[in-house]
């Protein structure tokens, strides 16, 4: 019989909508720290979104940033305590649009942080306005012919905007097939490592899924993720030991 195990830092029932992916997320993120001995030592940085939801229910200490910066107010808190494992969990609105200078900053002056980005191509708590991450033709509700790319630009590839850097570990996994979360798994305990390490900034961005704001059943949005947004955004490890990689 296999036994059904939930992390204790799941304090309380998430909540996101049905078919979320944070759900997913926030437990495999719960699994590592508990698994790595620091669930007692982390503290999150999150601002505004989808991903303040989980201040409620995941059980390490937390500080509400401005919308946006996250990726500041966790520099200062590694700066004050750096025994503690210090990381950012935003969305790609959130930490793209609005916190795009806090994010890429923290990462060019290689701060000893982790950050968690969930992609899933769309605002979704204010009600699925178009996001720096939005695919072509992708139709959001700022954006209802599809996102025309000759006026608004190409999706945002923060993979693309750290790789150069001097930094200590990027990655970028997924939420759409059991392999895949065991992939992210690995690329979360390996950023957490880098950052307990000393080995400086380290950013794990996860593709995810809204079928709320997408206007898709569970089984499309999984496939959609499968078949079209990771031809766009590549998953796979990128910098390793503060060393590029063949991803």
């Amino acid at each position: 019989m296999t036994e059904k195990r939930t992390p204790n830092l799941l304090v309380e029932p998430n909540k996101f909508c049905p078919g979320c992916g944070h759900g997913i997320i926030n437990r495999v993120l719960a699994e590592v720290l508990e698994e790595s001995g620091l669930a007692d030592y982390a503290v999150g940085s999150l601002a505004v979104g989808c991903s303040c939801l989980m201040m409620d229910t995941f059980g390490t200490d937390w500080v509400q940033a401005p919308h946006g910066r996250a990726a500041a107010v966790a520099v200062g808190l590694k700066r004050m305590r750096p025994d503690c494992c210090i990381f950012t969990y935003q969305g790609d609105g959130d930490s793209m649009a609005i916190g795009f200078s806090e994010t890429l900053y923290a990462a060019i002056r290689n701060e000893n942080i982790t950050a968690i980005l969930v992609n899933n191509g769309i605002f979704g708590m204010t009600g699925g306005q178009m996001a720096p991450t939005s695919l072509p033709g992708q139709r959001t509700t700022t954006s209802p012919k599809g996102r025309d790319a000759g006026t608004t630009g190409q999706p945002l590839n923060m993979v693309d905007q750290m790789k150069h850097l001097p930094i200590g570990y990027l990655a970028r996994g997924s939420v759409a097939s059991a392999k895949d979360i065991n992939k992210l798994k690995k690329y979360i305990k390996a950023a957490i490592e880098t950052q307990m390490n000393g080995g400086g900034y380290s950013m794990v961005e996860v593709l995810s899924f809204c079928p709320t704001n997408w206007k898709m059943s569970m089984e499309k949005s999984v496939a959609h993720v499968q078949n079209t947004v990771k031809n766009i955004f590549p998953v796979g490890e990128f910098v390793k030991n503060g060393e590029r990689t063949d991803a």
